[in-house]
């Protein structure tokens, strides 16, 4: 288990490095070009994925805040009870857990995550997002990989 925390905290400290850096370099709300359809935008959001209760008053920062530390406890938990040969499993849920966890530091430590990165094709714009949103989607598209195409015995 001992690696696949690592990777849980290898998306963490990239996580928080990358908004350190965001917060340090960019003005908020200011798109800094970086690729066409790509720009480095800083972004504050208070609420869930694109910006879900984001105005919703401040009660959502501690009920976020639990959902996170209800989820990386229950991803622990069923990190620990993985076979050696389901490391694909494991690889997607370390994933989750590092983004649930760089993410609660933000809601911690700032009361709202630090986004920065956005993605548009000519006048559609997807929500600004982050490194820790990053795991979380690729470590949940592995999830639903592994469910549909995984090897479901034990060895």
């Amino acid at each position: 288990m001992g690696k696949w925390l690592g990777v849980s905290v290898v998306v963490i400290l990239l996580d928080q490095l990358t908004k350190h850096l965001a917060e340090a370099r960019l003005t908020y709300a200011e798109p800094v070009a970086v690729l066409p359809s790509f720009n480095l935008t800083l972004a504050y959001n208070r609420g869930a994925a694109f910006s879900f209760l984001d105005d919703a008053g401040g009660w959502q920062r501690w009920f976020f805040v639990s959902i996170s530390v209800l989820a990386s406890v229950a991803l622990v938990f069923w990190l620990r009870r993985l076979k050696p040969h389901q490391w694909p499993l494991a690889l997607a849920l370390s994933l989750v857990l590092g983004g649930a966890v760089g993410n609660l530091v933000d809601r911690l430590w700032l009361g709202h995550v630090v986004d920065f990165i956005q993605l548009y094709y000519r006048n559609f714009y997807w929500p600004a997002f982050n490194i820790a949103d990053s795991a979380i989607t690729v470590g949940a598209v592995l999830l639903v990989w592994d469910a549909l195409f995984g090897p479901h015995r034990e060895h």
